[in-house]
C-alpha cells in the first residue's frame, strides 16, 4: 500500500484582473509559500482575510495547494 506525504502547502489567492472579449473574467494569483501543512481551511481563510483588504483587485477565489511525495509502505 502506498502512503502520501505533504511536504509542501501554499495559499493562493486568485484576483479578477478585468474582462475577456467573451465575458468570463481575466484572473490573476498571489501565491504564499510555507504555509504549515496542518493548516486548517478555517485558518487559511483568516489569514486570506487579512491579506485581501490590501490588495488592489477583486478577490474571486482562495484556494490551497499541496504537494505531496508518495511512497510504498
Amino acid at each position: 500500500m502506498a502512503t502520501a506525504h505533504i511536504t509542501r502547502t501554499q495559499l493562493q489567492l486568485v484576483f479578477q484582473d478585468g474582462m475577456e472579449s467573451d465575458g468570463s473574467y481575466k484572473l490573476v494569483s498571489k501565491s504564499f509559500n510555507n504555509v504549515k501543512g496542518t493548516a486548517t481551511p478555517d485558518q487559511l481563510y483568516a489569514v486570506a482575510q487579512v491579506l485581501v483588504p490590501l490588495q488592489q483587485r477583486t478577490l474571486h477565489s482562495i484556494e490551497r495547494n499541496d504537494s505531496s511525495v508518495i511512497m510504498s509502505a
